[in-house]
This record gives C-alpha cells, structure tokens and sequence, in this order.
C-alpha cells in the first residue's frame, strides 16, 4: 500500500499524509520526524486535524513525533459511501486500528480530544496490549446515560438520518461566523480561520462561496450511547499510562457524576494515571495550547515512578 505525503519547508512543519482506505483515503498532518512511530492524535466531533496546529509545535521542539488525522467524513478525508451512516466510537476505533495496522505500530501513545478522546477509550480498552500512554483533552470517555433515556432517544437518531442533505454554500465570513456560533463560545476566531484551513473547499460553479468539507450526516447526532455500567466494563479493561485534562469551562454532561465514576474504574488498573484541571474551554488545546502543553510533555516524557 503506497502512502503519499507533501512536505513543508520548515523543519518545525508537517507533512500532509494521504492513506488509501477501500472508500478513498484517511488524510492528516504529520508533525516533526516522519522516521520514528508517532503519537497519534485524533480530533473530535466535526473538527479536524487543524485542531492541534496550536498543540503540535510544542511536542516537535521536544523531539516527538505527532499524527494527526481527519476522521473520515472531516477536514480532508474521504466520507463514507452513500446509503451508510457513521457510527462514529466503533467506525473509529476501525479507523485507528487500520492505522495502526498499516504502519504496524506497536505501544502506540494517543493524544485524543472529545469525541477523538472516545474513540481512544474504546481503542485502549479492546486493545490493552497495544497502547503505551493515552492523553484525554476535556472527555473521560463515552457517557454513560441512563438507558431509557437511550431507548427514548434513539428513534430520533435514527429518523434523522433520512434528512441530512447537502450543506449550502456560504461566503468565507459567514462559513466564519457559522463555525464560532456553534461552537457556543468554545473557540475564538483565530481557531475558527484554523479549522476552517481543512474544513471548507470551494462551491462548485460559484465565485467566492464555500462548503464544509465535513460530511453533513455528521450533524446528526446519532452516536451510539453506552449505559455507565458498560462504560465502568470497558474503563477496567484500560491498563496503560493515563492523563485526563479537563476543562473548567469545557463540556457540560447530562450525567457530570459519570466523569468521576470513569475516572475512578480506569484509575484502579491504569500503569499510572494523572488527573489535571486546567483554565479554558473545551477547545482549550488549540485557544490556549500554552497552558496544557508542558502537563502533555511532562506526562509523556518522564518514565513511569
């Protein structure tokens, strides 16, 4: 399998990564030396790689190397056929694996955010063996919900499904404005004109109007949610290195209670486990990357005691 890549000038830059996938390929950046197995990063819901742009040159001036991928669906990876709908936890862990698997990695070390944070909690769970350190930003995992109010839920999801049309085409500032709206206050401009380098491509057949290129059957939120009692399963399967970074003014959950109770269940066999709370939204790693970098890079450098 031939996996293309485009460098930049700046030693300090990445490297755009393009891997074939049956359904297209899985885009990214690769940061600092493209010799030695990375840490992978992973993004979360409707971001994309441009999402650790902030984080990414802290780690590469300490000799690491980092990964990070569009999703597929997001920034510049293919999206699924159509006909088929995106179950974004076990979809990605797929993808991780896949990764993984392709460049045949072993004790892979993961930075993931939000919904990417998930994704790796189930990756570290059904593969134990095959993850050295796991960096959470502003997720504990997958909530935990309480399952009638899954069961209630879940004939919405679906229904959904069948009106997730073709986005509209919008001028740069509205595509702008659109993207720090609905992010609530979790990014400021500057984060949105970094998101928005991957995460718009010109309107066909239209002067100076833009779609986004993720996938718009993403907007639906049909994520297959897990009772607390399954998450507290898959927590006491995780056993390698574990740092959570919260947010004060990050996510709100419908159950805050789960995050501790997650916490708590990887805790109990995590090799080693860290726990910090930190100034910031929940985009805290690319608004304010200064403040949680030296927690990532002590965590990551130094040996386990």
């Amino acid at each position: 399998m031939k996996v293309s890549s485009q460098s930049h000038e700046n030693p300090t830059d990445y490297r755009e990564i393009k891997l074939p996938v049956p359904w297209g390929h899985i885009c990214g950046k690769w940061w600092g030396p493209t010799n030695v197995q990375p840490i992978v990063g992973i993004h979360g819901w409707q971001d994309n790689s441009g999402s650790f742009d902030k984080l990414a040159p802290y780690l590469v001036e300490r000799g690491l190397s980092f990964f990070c991928i569009d999703l597929p669906g997001h920034g510049f990876s293919s999206h699924i056929p159509q006909g088929l709908v995106y179950d974004h936890y076990f979809d990605g862990v797929y993808y991780v694996r896949r990764i993984v698997k392709t460049y045949r990695w072993n004790d892979v070390t993961f930075i993931g955010h939000s919904l990417g944070g998930c994704i790796i909690f189930l990756y570290a769970s059904i593969y134990p063996h095959d993850v050295s350190k796991f960096v959470s930003l502003d997720t504990c995992g997958p909530c935990g919900r309480n399952g009638t109010k899954v069961l209630r839920q879940a004939n919405l999801n679906i229904d959904q499904l069948f009106d997730a049309g073709d986005d509209f085409c919008y001028g740069y500032d509205e595509m702008l404005n659109i993207l720090m709206d609905g992010h609530n206050g979790s990014l400021d401009k500057e984060s949105c004109e970094i998101l928005l380098k991957r995460g718009l491509k010109p309107a066909k057949d239209k002067e100076n109007c833009y779609v986004f290129t993720r996938d718009p059957r993403l907007r639906i939120n049909a994520l297959p949610f897990f009772t607390i009692d399954e998450i507290k399963d898959f927590a006491s399967r995780i056993t390698c290195e574990v740092l959570n970074i919260r947010a004060n003014r990050g996510t709100k959950f419908d159950d805050p209670e789960n995050y501790d109770i997650t916490l708590d269940a990887i805790k109990r066999q995590a090799k080693r486990f860290e726990r910090v709370v930190v100034e910031g939204t929940h985009h805290v790693h690319l608004t304010n990357a200064d403040r949680i970098a030296p927690i990532i890079l002590n965590f990551l450098i130094n040996r386990t005691e």
